[in-house]
C-alpha cells in the first residue's frame, strides 16, 4: 500500500486483516456510517456492495457512468450533485466491477476536491485497482493533497492474486479509526484463517511478478472477446474482469438476452437486474476472467445466429 500510494502507512497503526474484501467493506461502513446516512456510489456497481450500504442502515446514491462512444467515463458532475448535507461517504471502485469503467487522474482530482470540499470519508474498494489494460498505471486516491486522513482503502487477494475462496482482504485507514474497525471486525469474524493468512502474504511479497502475467492474459480475452463482439453494443472496460453488452438495442433486456443465449447458443452471461438505475437491468455481463481465448473465438457467430442477425 506505502509503495502504490505513497503514503508511508504503518502495519501496526493503519492495517487490519478482514475475512475478504467484502467482508472488510461491510466492517468499514458499520463502523463509520450511521443509519440514513447517505453514501455514493457509481452505477452501475456490483450489487453486493450497494447492499452492504443497506445493510449498515446506508442509504446508497447512484452517479451513473456516462457512456462515451464504447468507453465508460466517470460522469464528475453527476457524483458531485449526488452529494448532500445528508452524505457521509463516497464508495468507489477502480477500475469498477462490472463496467471495468477507469477513474483517471482527473477524475480523482476531482473526487478529491468535493471530499475534502464537504468533508467526506471516501471507501476506496482497491480489488482490482492494478487489473489496468491499454498501459494505463495504478493512480491511488490516497496520494492526493488531504485524502491520506479521509481515504479507507480495502484490498483483497482474491482478484487480483487469483485466491477466489480464500477470504482473505485488508483495510488500510487512518490511525483514528482503526480501533472502531478493528471492535467491528472482532465482532463479526473474530479473526480470518491464519493459514490462508500466511499464504496471501506470500503472492503479495511477490510483488508485481505474479500480477503482471496474469494481467496480459486478461487484456487478451478481452480484446479477444472485443473483436467476437464487433458491431454489436458492447462497451469496452479499460480494466477488471467483466464487459457489457448493452441488451437494448438488440429488442431485450439484460435478463431476456441472459436467457436467449443460454437456451439458444449455450453461453452464460448474467443479467444486472439490481446492479444500478440507469445502466443496470439493460445490461448483460460477460466476464472473462476464467475463459481462455480460444474458447471466446467464435462466440460472437453463435450470439449473432441465436439473435438472428
Amino acid at each position: 500500500m506505502s509503495r502504490l500510494s505513497g503514503v508511508p502507512y504503518d502495519g501496526e497503526r493503519n492495517v487490519l486483516i478482514s475475512a475478504g474484501g467484502l467482508s472488510g467493506i461491510l466492517n468499514v461502513l458499520l463502523a463509520l456510517v450511521d443509519v440514513g446516512d447517505e453514501v455514493v456510489l457509481t452505477d452501475p456497481t456490483y450489487a453486493g456492495l450497494i447492499n452492504r450500504v443497506r445493510l449498515a442502515g446506508g442509504v446508497p446514491r447512484l452517479a451513473p457512468f456516462r457512456r462515451d462512444g464504447a468507453d465508460w467515463r466517470l460522469d464528475r458532475e453527476a457524483l458531485a450533485r449526488l452529494v448532500t448535507p445528508g452524505t457521509r461517504a463516497l464508495l468507489l471502485m477502480s477500475p469498477s466491477m462490472p463496467s471495468g469503467g477507469v477513474l483517471d487522474r482527473g477524475d480523482w482530482q476531482a473526487v478529491a476536491e468535493f471530499a475534502c470540499r464537504h468533508d467526506l470519508w471516501l471507501i476506496y474498494d482497491a480489488a482490482m485497482e492494478r487489473i489496468l489494460y491499454d498501459g494505463r498505471t495504478v493512480l491511488h486516491p490516497a496520494a492526493l493533497p488531504g485524502m491520506a486522513e479521509r481515504t479507507v482503502t480495502v484490498g483483497a487477494a482474491s482478484k487480483e492474486l487469483r485466491m477466489i475462496g480464500w477470504r482473505v482482504g485488508w483495510i488500510v485507514a487512518p490511525e483514528a479509526i482503526v480501533p472502531d474497525l478493528a471492535l467491528v471486525g472482532m465482532g463479526n469474524v473474530v479473526v480470518p484463517v491464519g493459514i490462508a493468512q500466511d499464504a496471501v502474504a506470500a503472492a503479495l511479497e511477490a510483488g508485481d511478478a505474479v500480477v503482471a502475467p496474469a494481467v496480459a492474459e486478461w487484456q487478451q480475452r478481452r480484446d479477444v472477446l472485443l473483436a467476437e463482439l464487433d458491431g454489436l453494443p458492447v462497451m469496452r472496460p479499460g480494466g477488471g474482469w467483466s464487459l457489457l453488452l448493452d441488451a437494448r438495442p438488440l429488442g431485450h433486456t439484460g435478463a431476456s438476452l441472459s436467457r436467449l443465449l443460454l437456451d439458444r447458443a449455450g453461453i452464460a452471461a448474467t443479467p444486472m437486474d439490481g446492479w444500478g438505475e440507469l445502466h443496470g437491468a439493460r445490461f448483460l455481463r460477460f466476464v472473462f476472467a476464467n475463459e481462455p481465448a480460444a474458447r471466446l473465438r467464435g462466440i460472437g457467430t453463435r450470439i449473432r445466429t441465436a439473435l438472428g442477425i
